[in-house]
């Protein structure tokens, strides 16, 4: 049985899908109860209930907005802010514990599967956003035709199309890209 959090201790290697299971490592880890505040303290992070909780709110829901945990949080501990959320958010990605992603259009979202170089696909329709492992080969991804001097470590890519519950509820025709959907770089034909 695998989990969805790769090891926060550890760097693997880009494109490496680091998920640590009983079967590699000889124990179990639970997805959402790994010992949370033992991760904080490993960080040096204080450890809070509120802390605690935003956590576990991604955790539990993977690609949650902002928004989102903070209700998660105020039914499981009471009153929080949403800037409180926010600064444990920003706290918990800095220090590598939780993932951000940003896709055009869309609020940021959040995810607890960290250490690896997966991606994202995006739903247009719904907005729905799921993982899909990091192409096949050697990081693929990771090696730009030319990278200008820089040393990468990661690439964040999101592919964009319908998910199958809109395909299945819309007409076959293929989706257009309105103007404003489209970012820079992006190639319509």
């Amino acid at each position: 049985m695998s989990i969805r959090l790769a090891h926060p201790l550890e760097n693997g290697p880009p494109c490496t899908h680091n998920i640590w299971s009983e079967s590699n490592i000889g124990y179990m880890l639970p997805a959402v109860t790994t010992d949370q505040a033992s991760l904080l303290r490993a960080r040096g992070i204080q450890v809070t209930a509120q802390r605690l909780a935003v956590l576990r709110a991604v955790g539990g829901d993977p690609h949650i907005t902002a928004d989102r945990v903070a209700e998660v949080v105020r039914t499981e501990i009471g009153a929080i802010s949403l800037q409180s959320v926010y600064d444990a958010l920003n706290l918990l990605v800095t220090e590598g514990l939780i993932r951000r992603i940003q896709p055009s259009g869309s609020p940021a979202r959040f995810e607890d599967r960290v250490g690896d170089n997966h991606h994202h696909l995006i739903c247009r329709v719904c907005g729905r956003v799921v993982d899909v492992d990091c192409a096949v080969g050697a990081a693929p991804c990771l090696a730009a035709a030319d990278d200008q001097g820089y040393q990468i470590d990661e690439a964040e890519i999101a592919y964009w199309g319908r998910c199958p519950e809109c395909l299945a509820q819309a007409p076959a025709a293929a989706p257009s890209v309105p103007p404003q959907s489209r970012r820079r770089g992006q190639r319509h034909e």
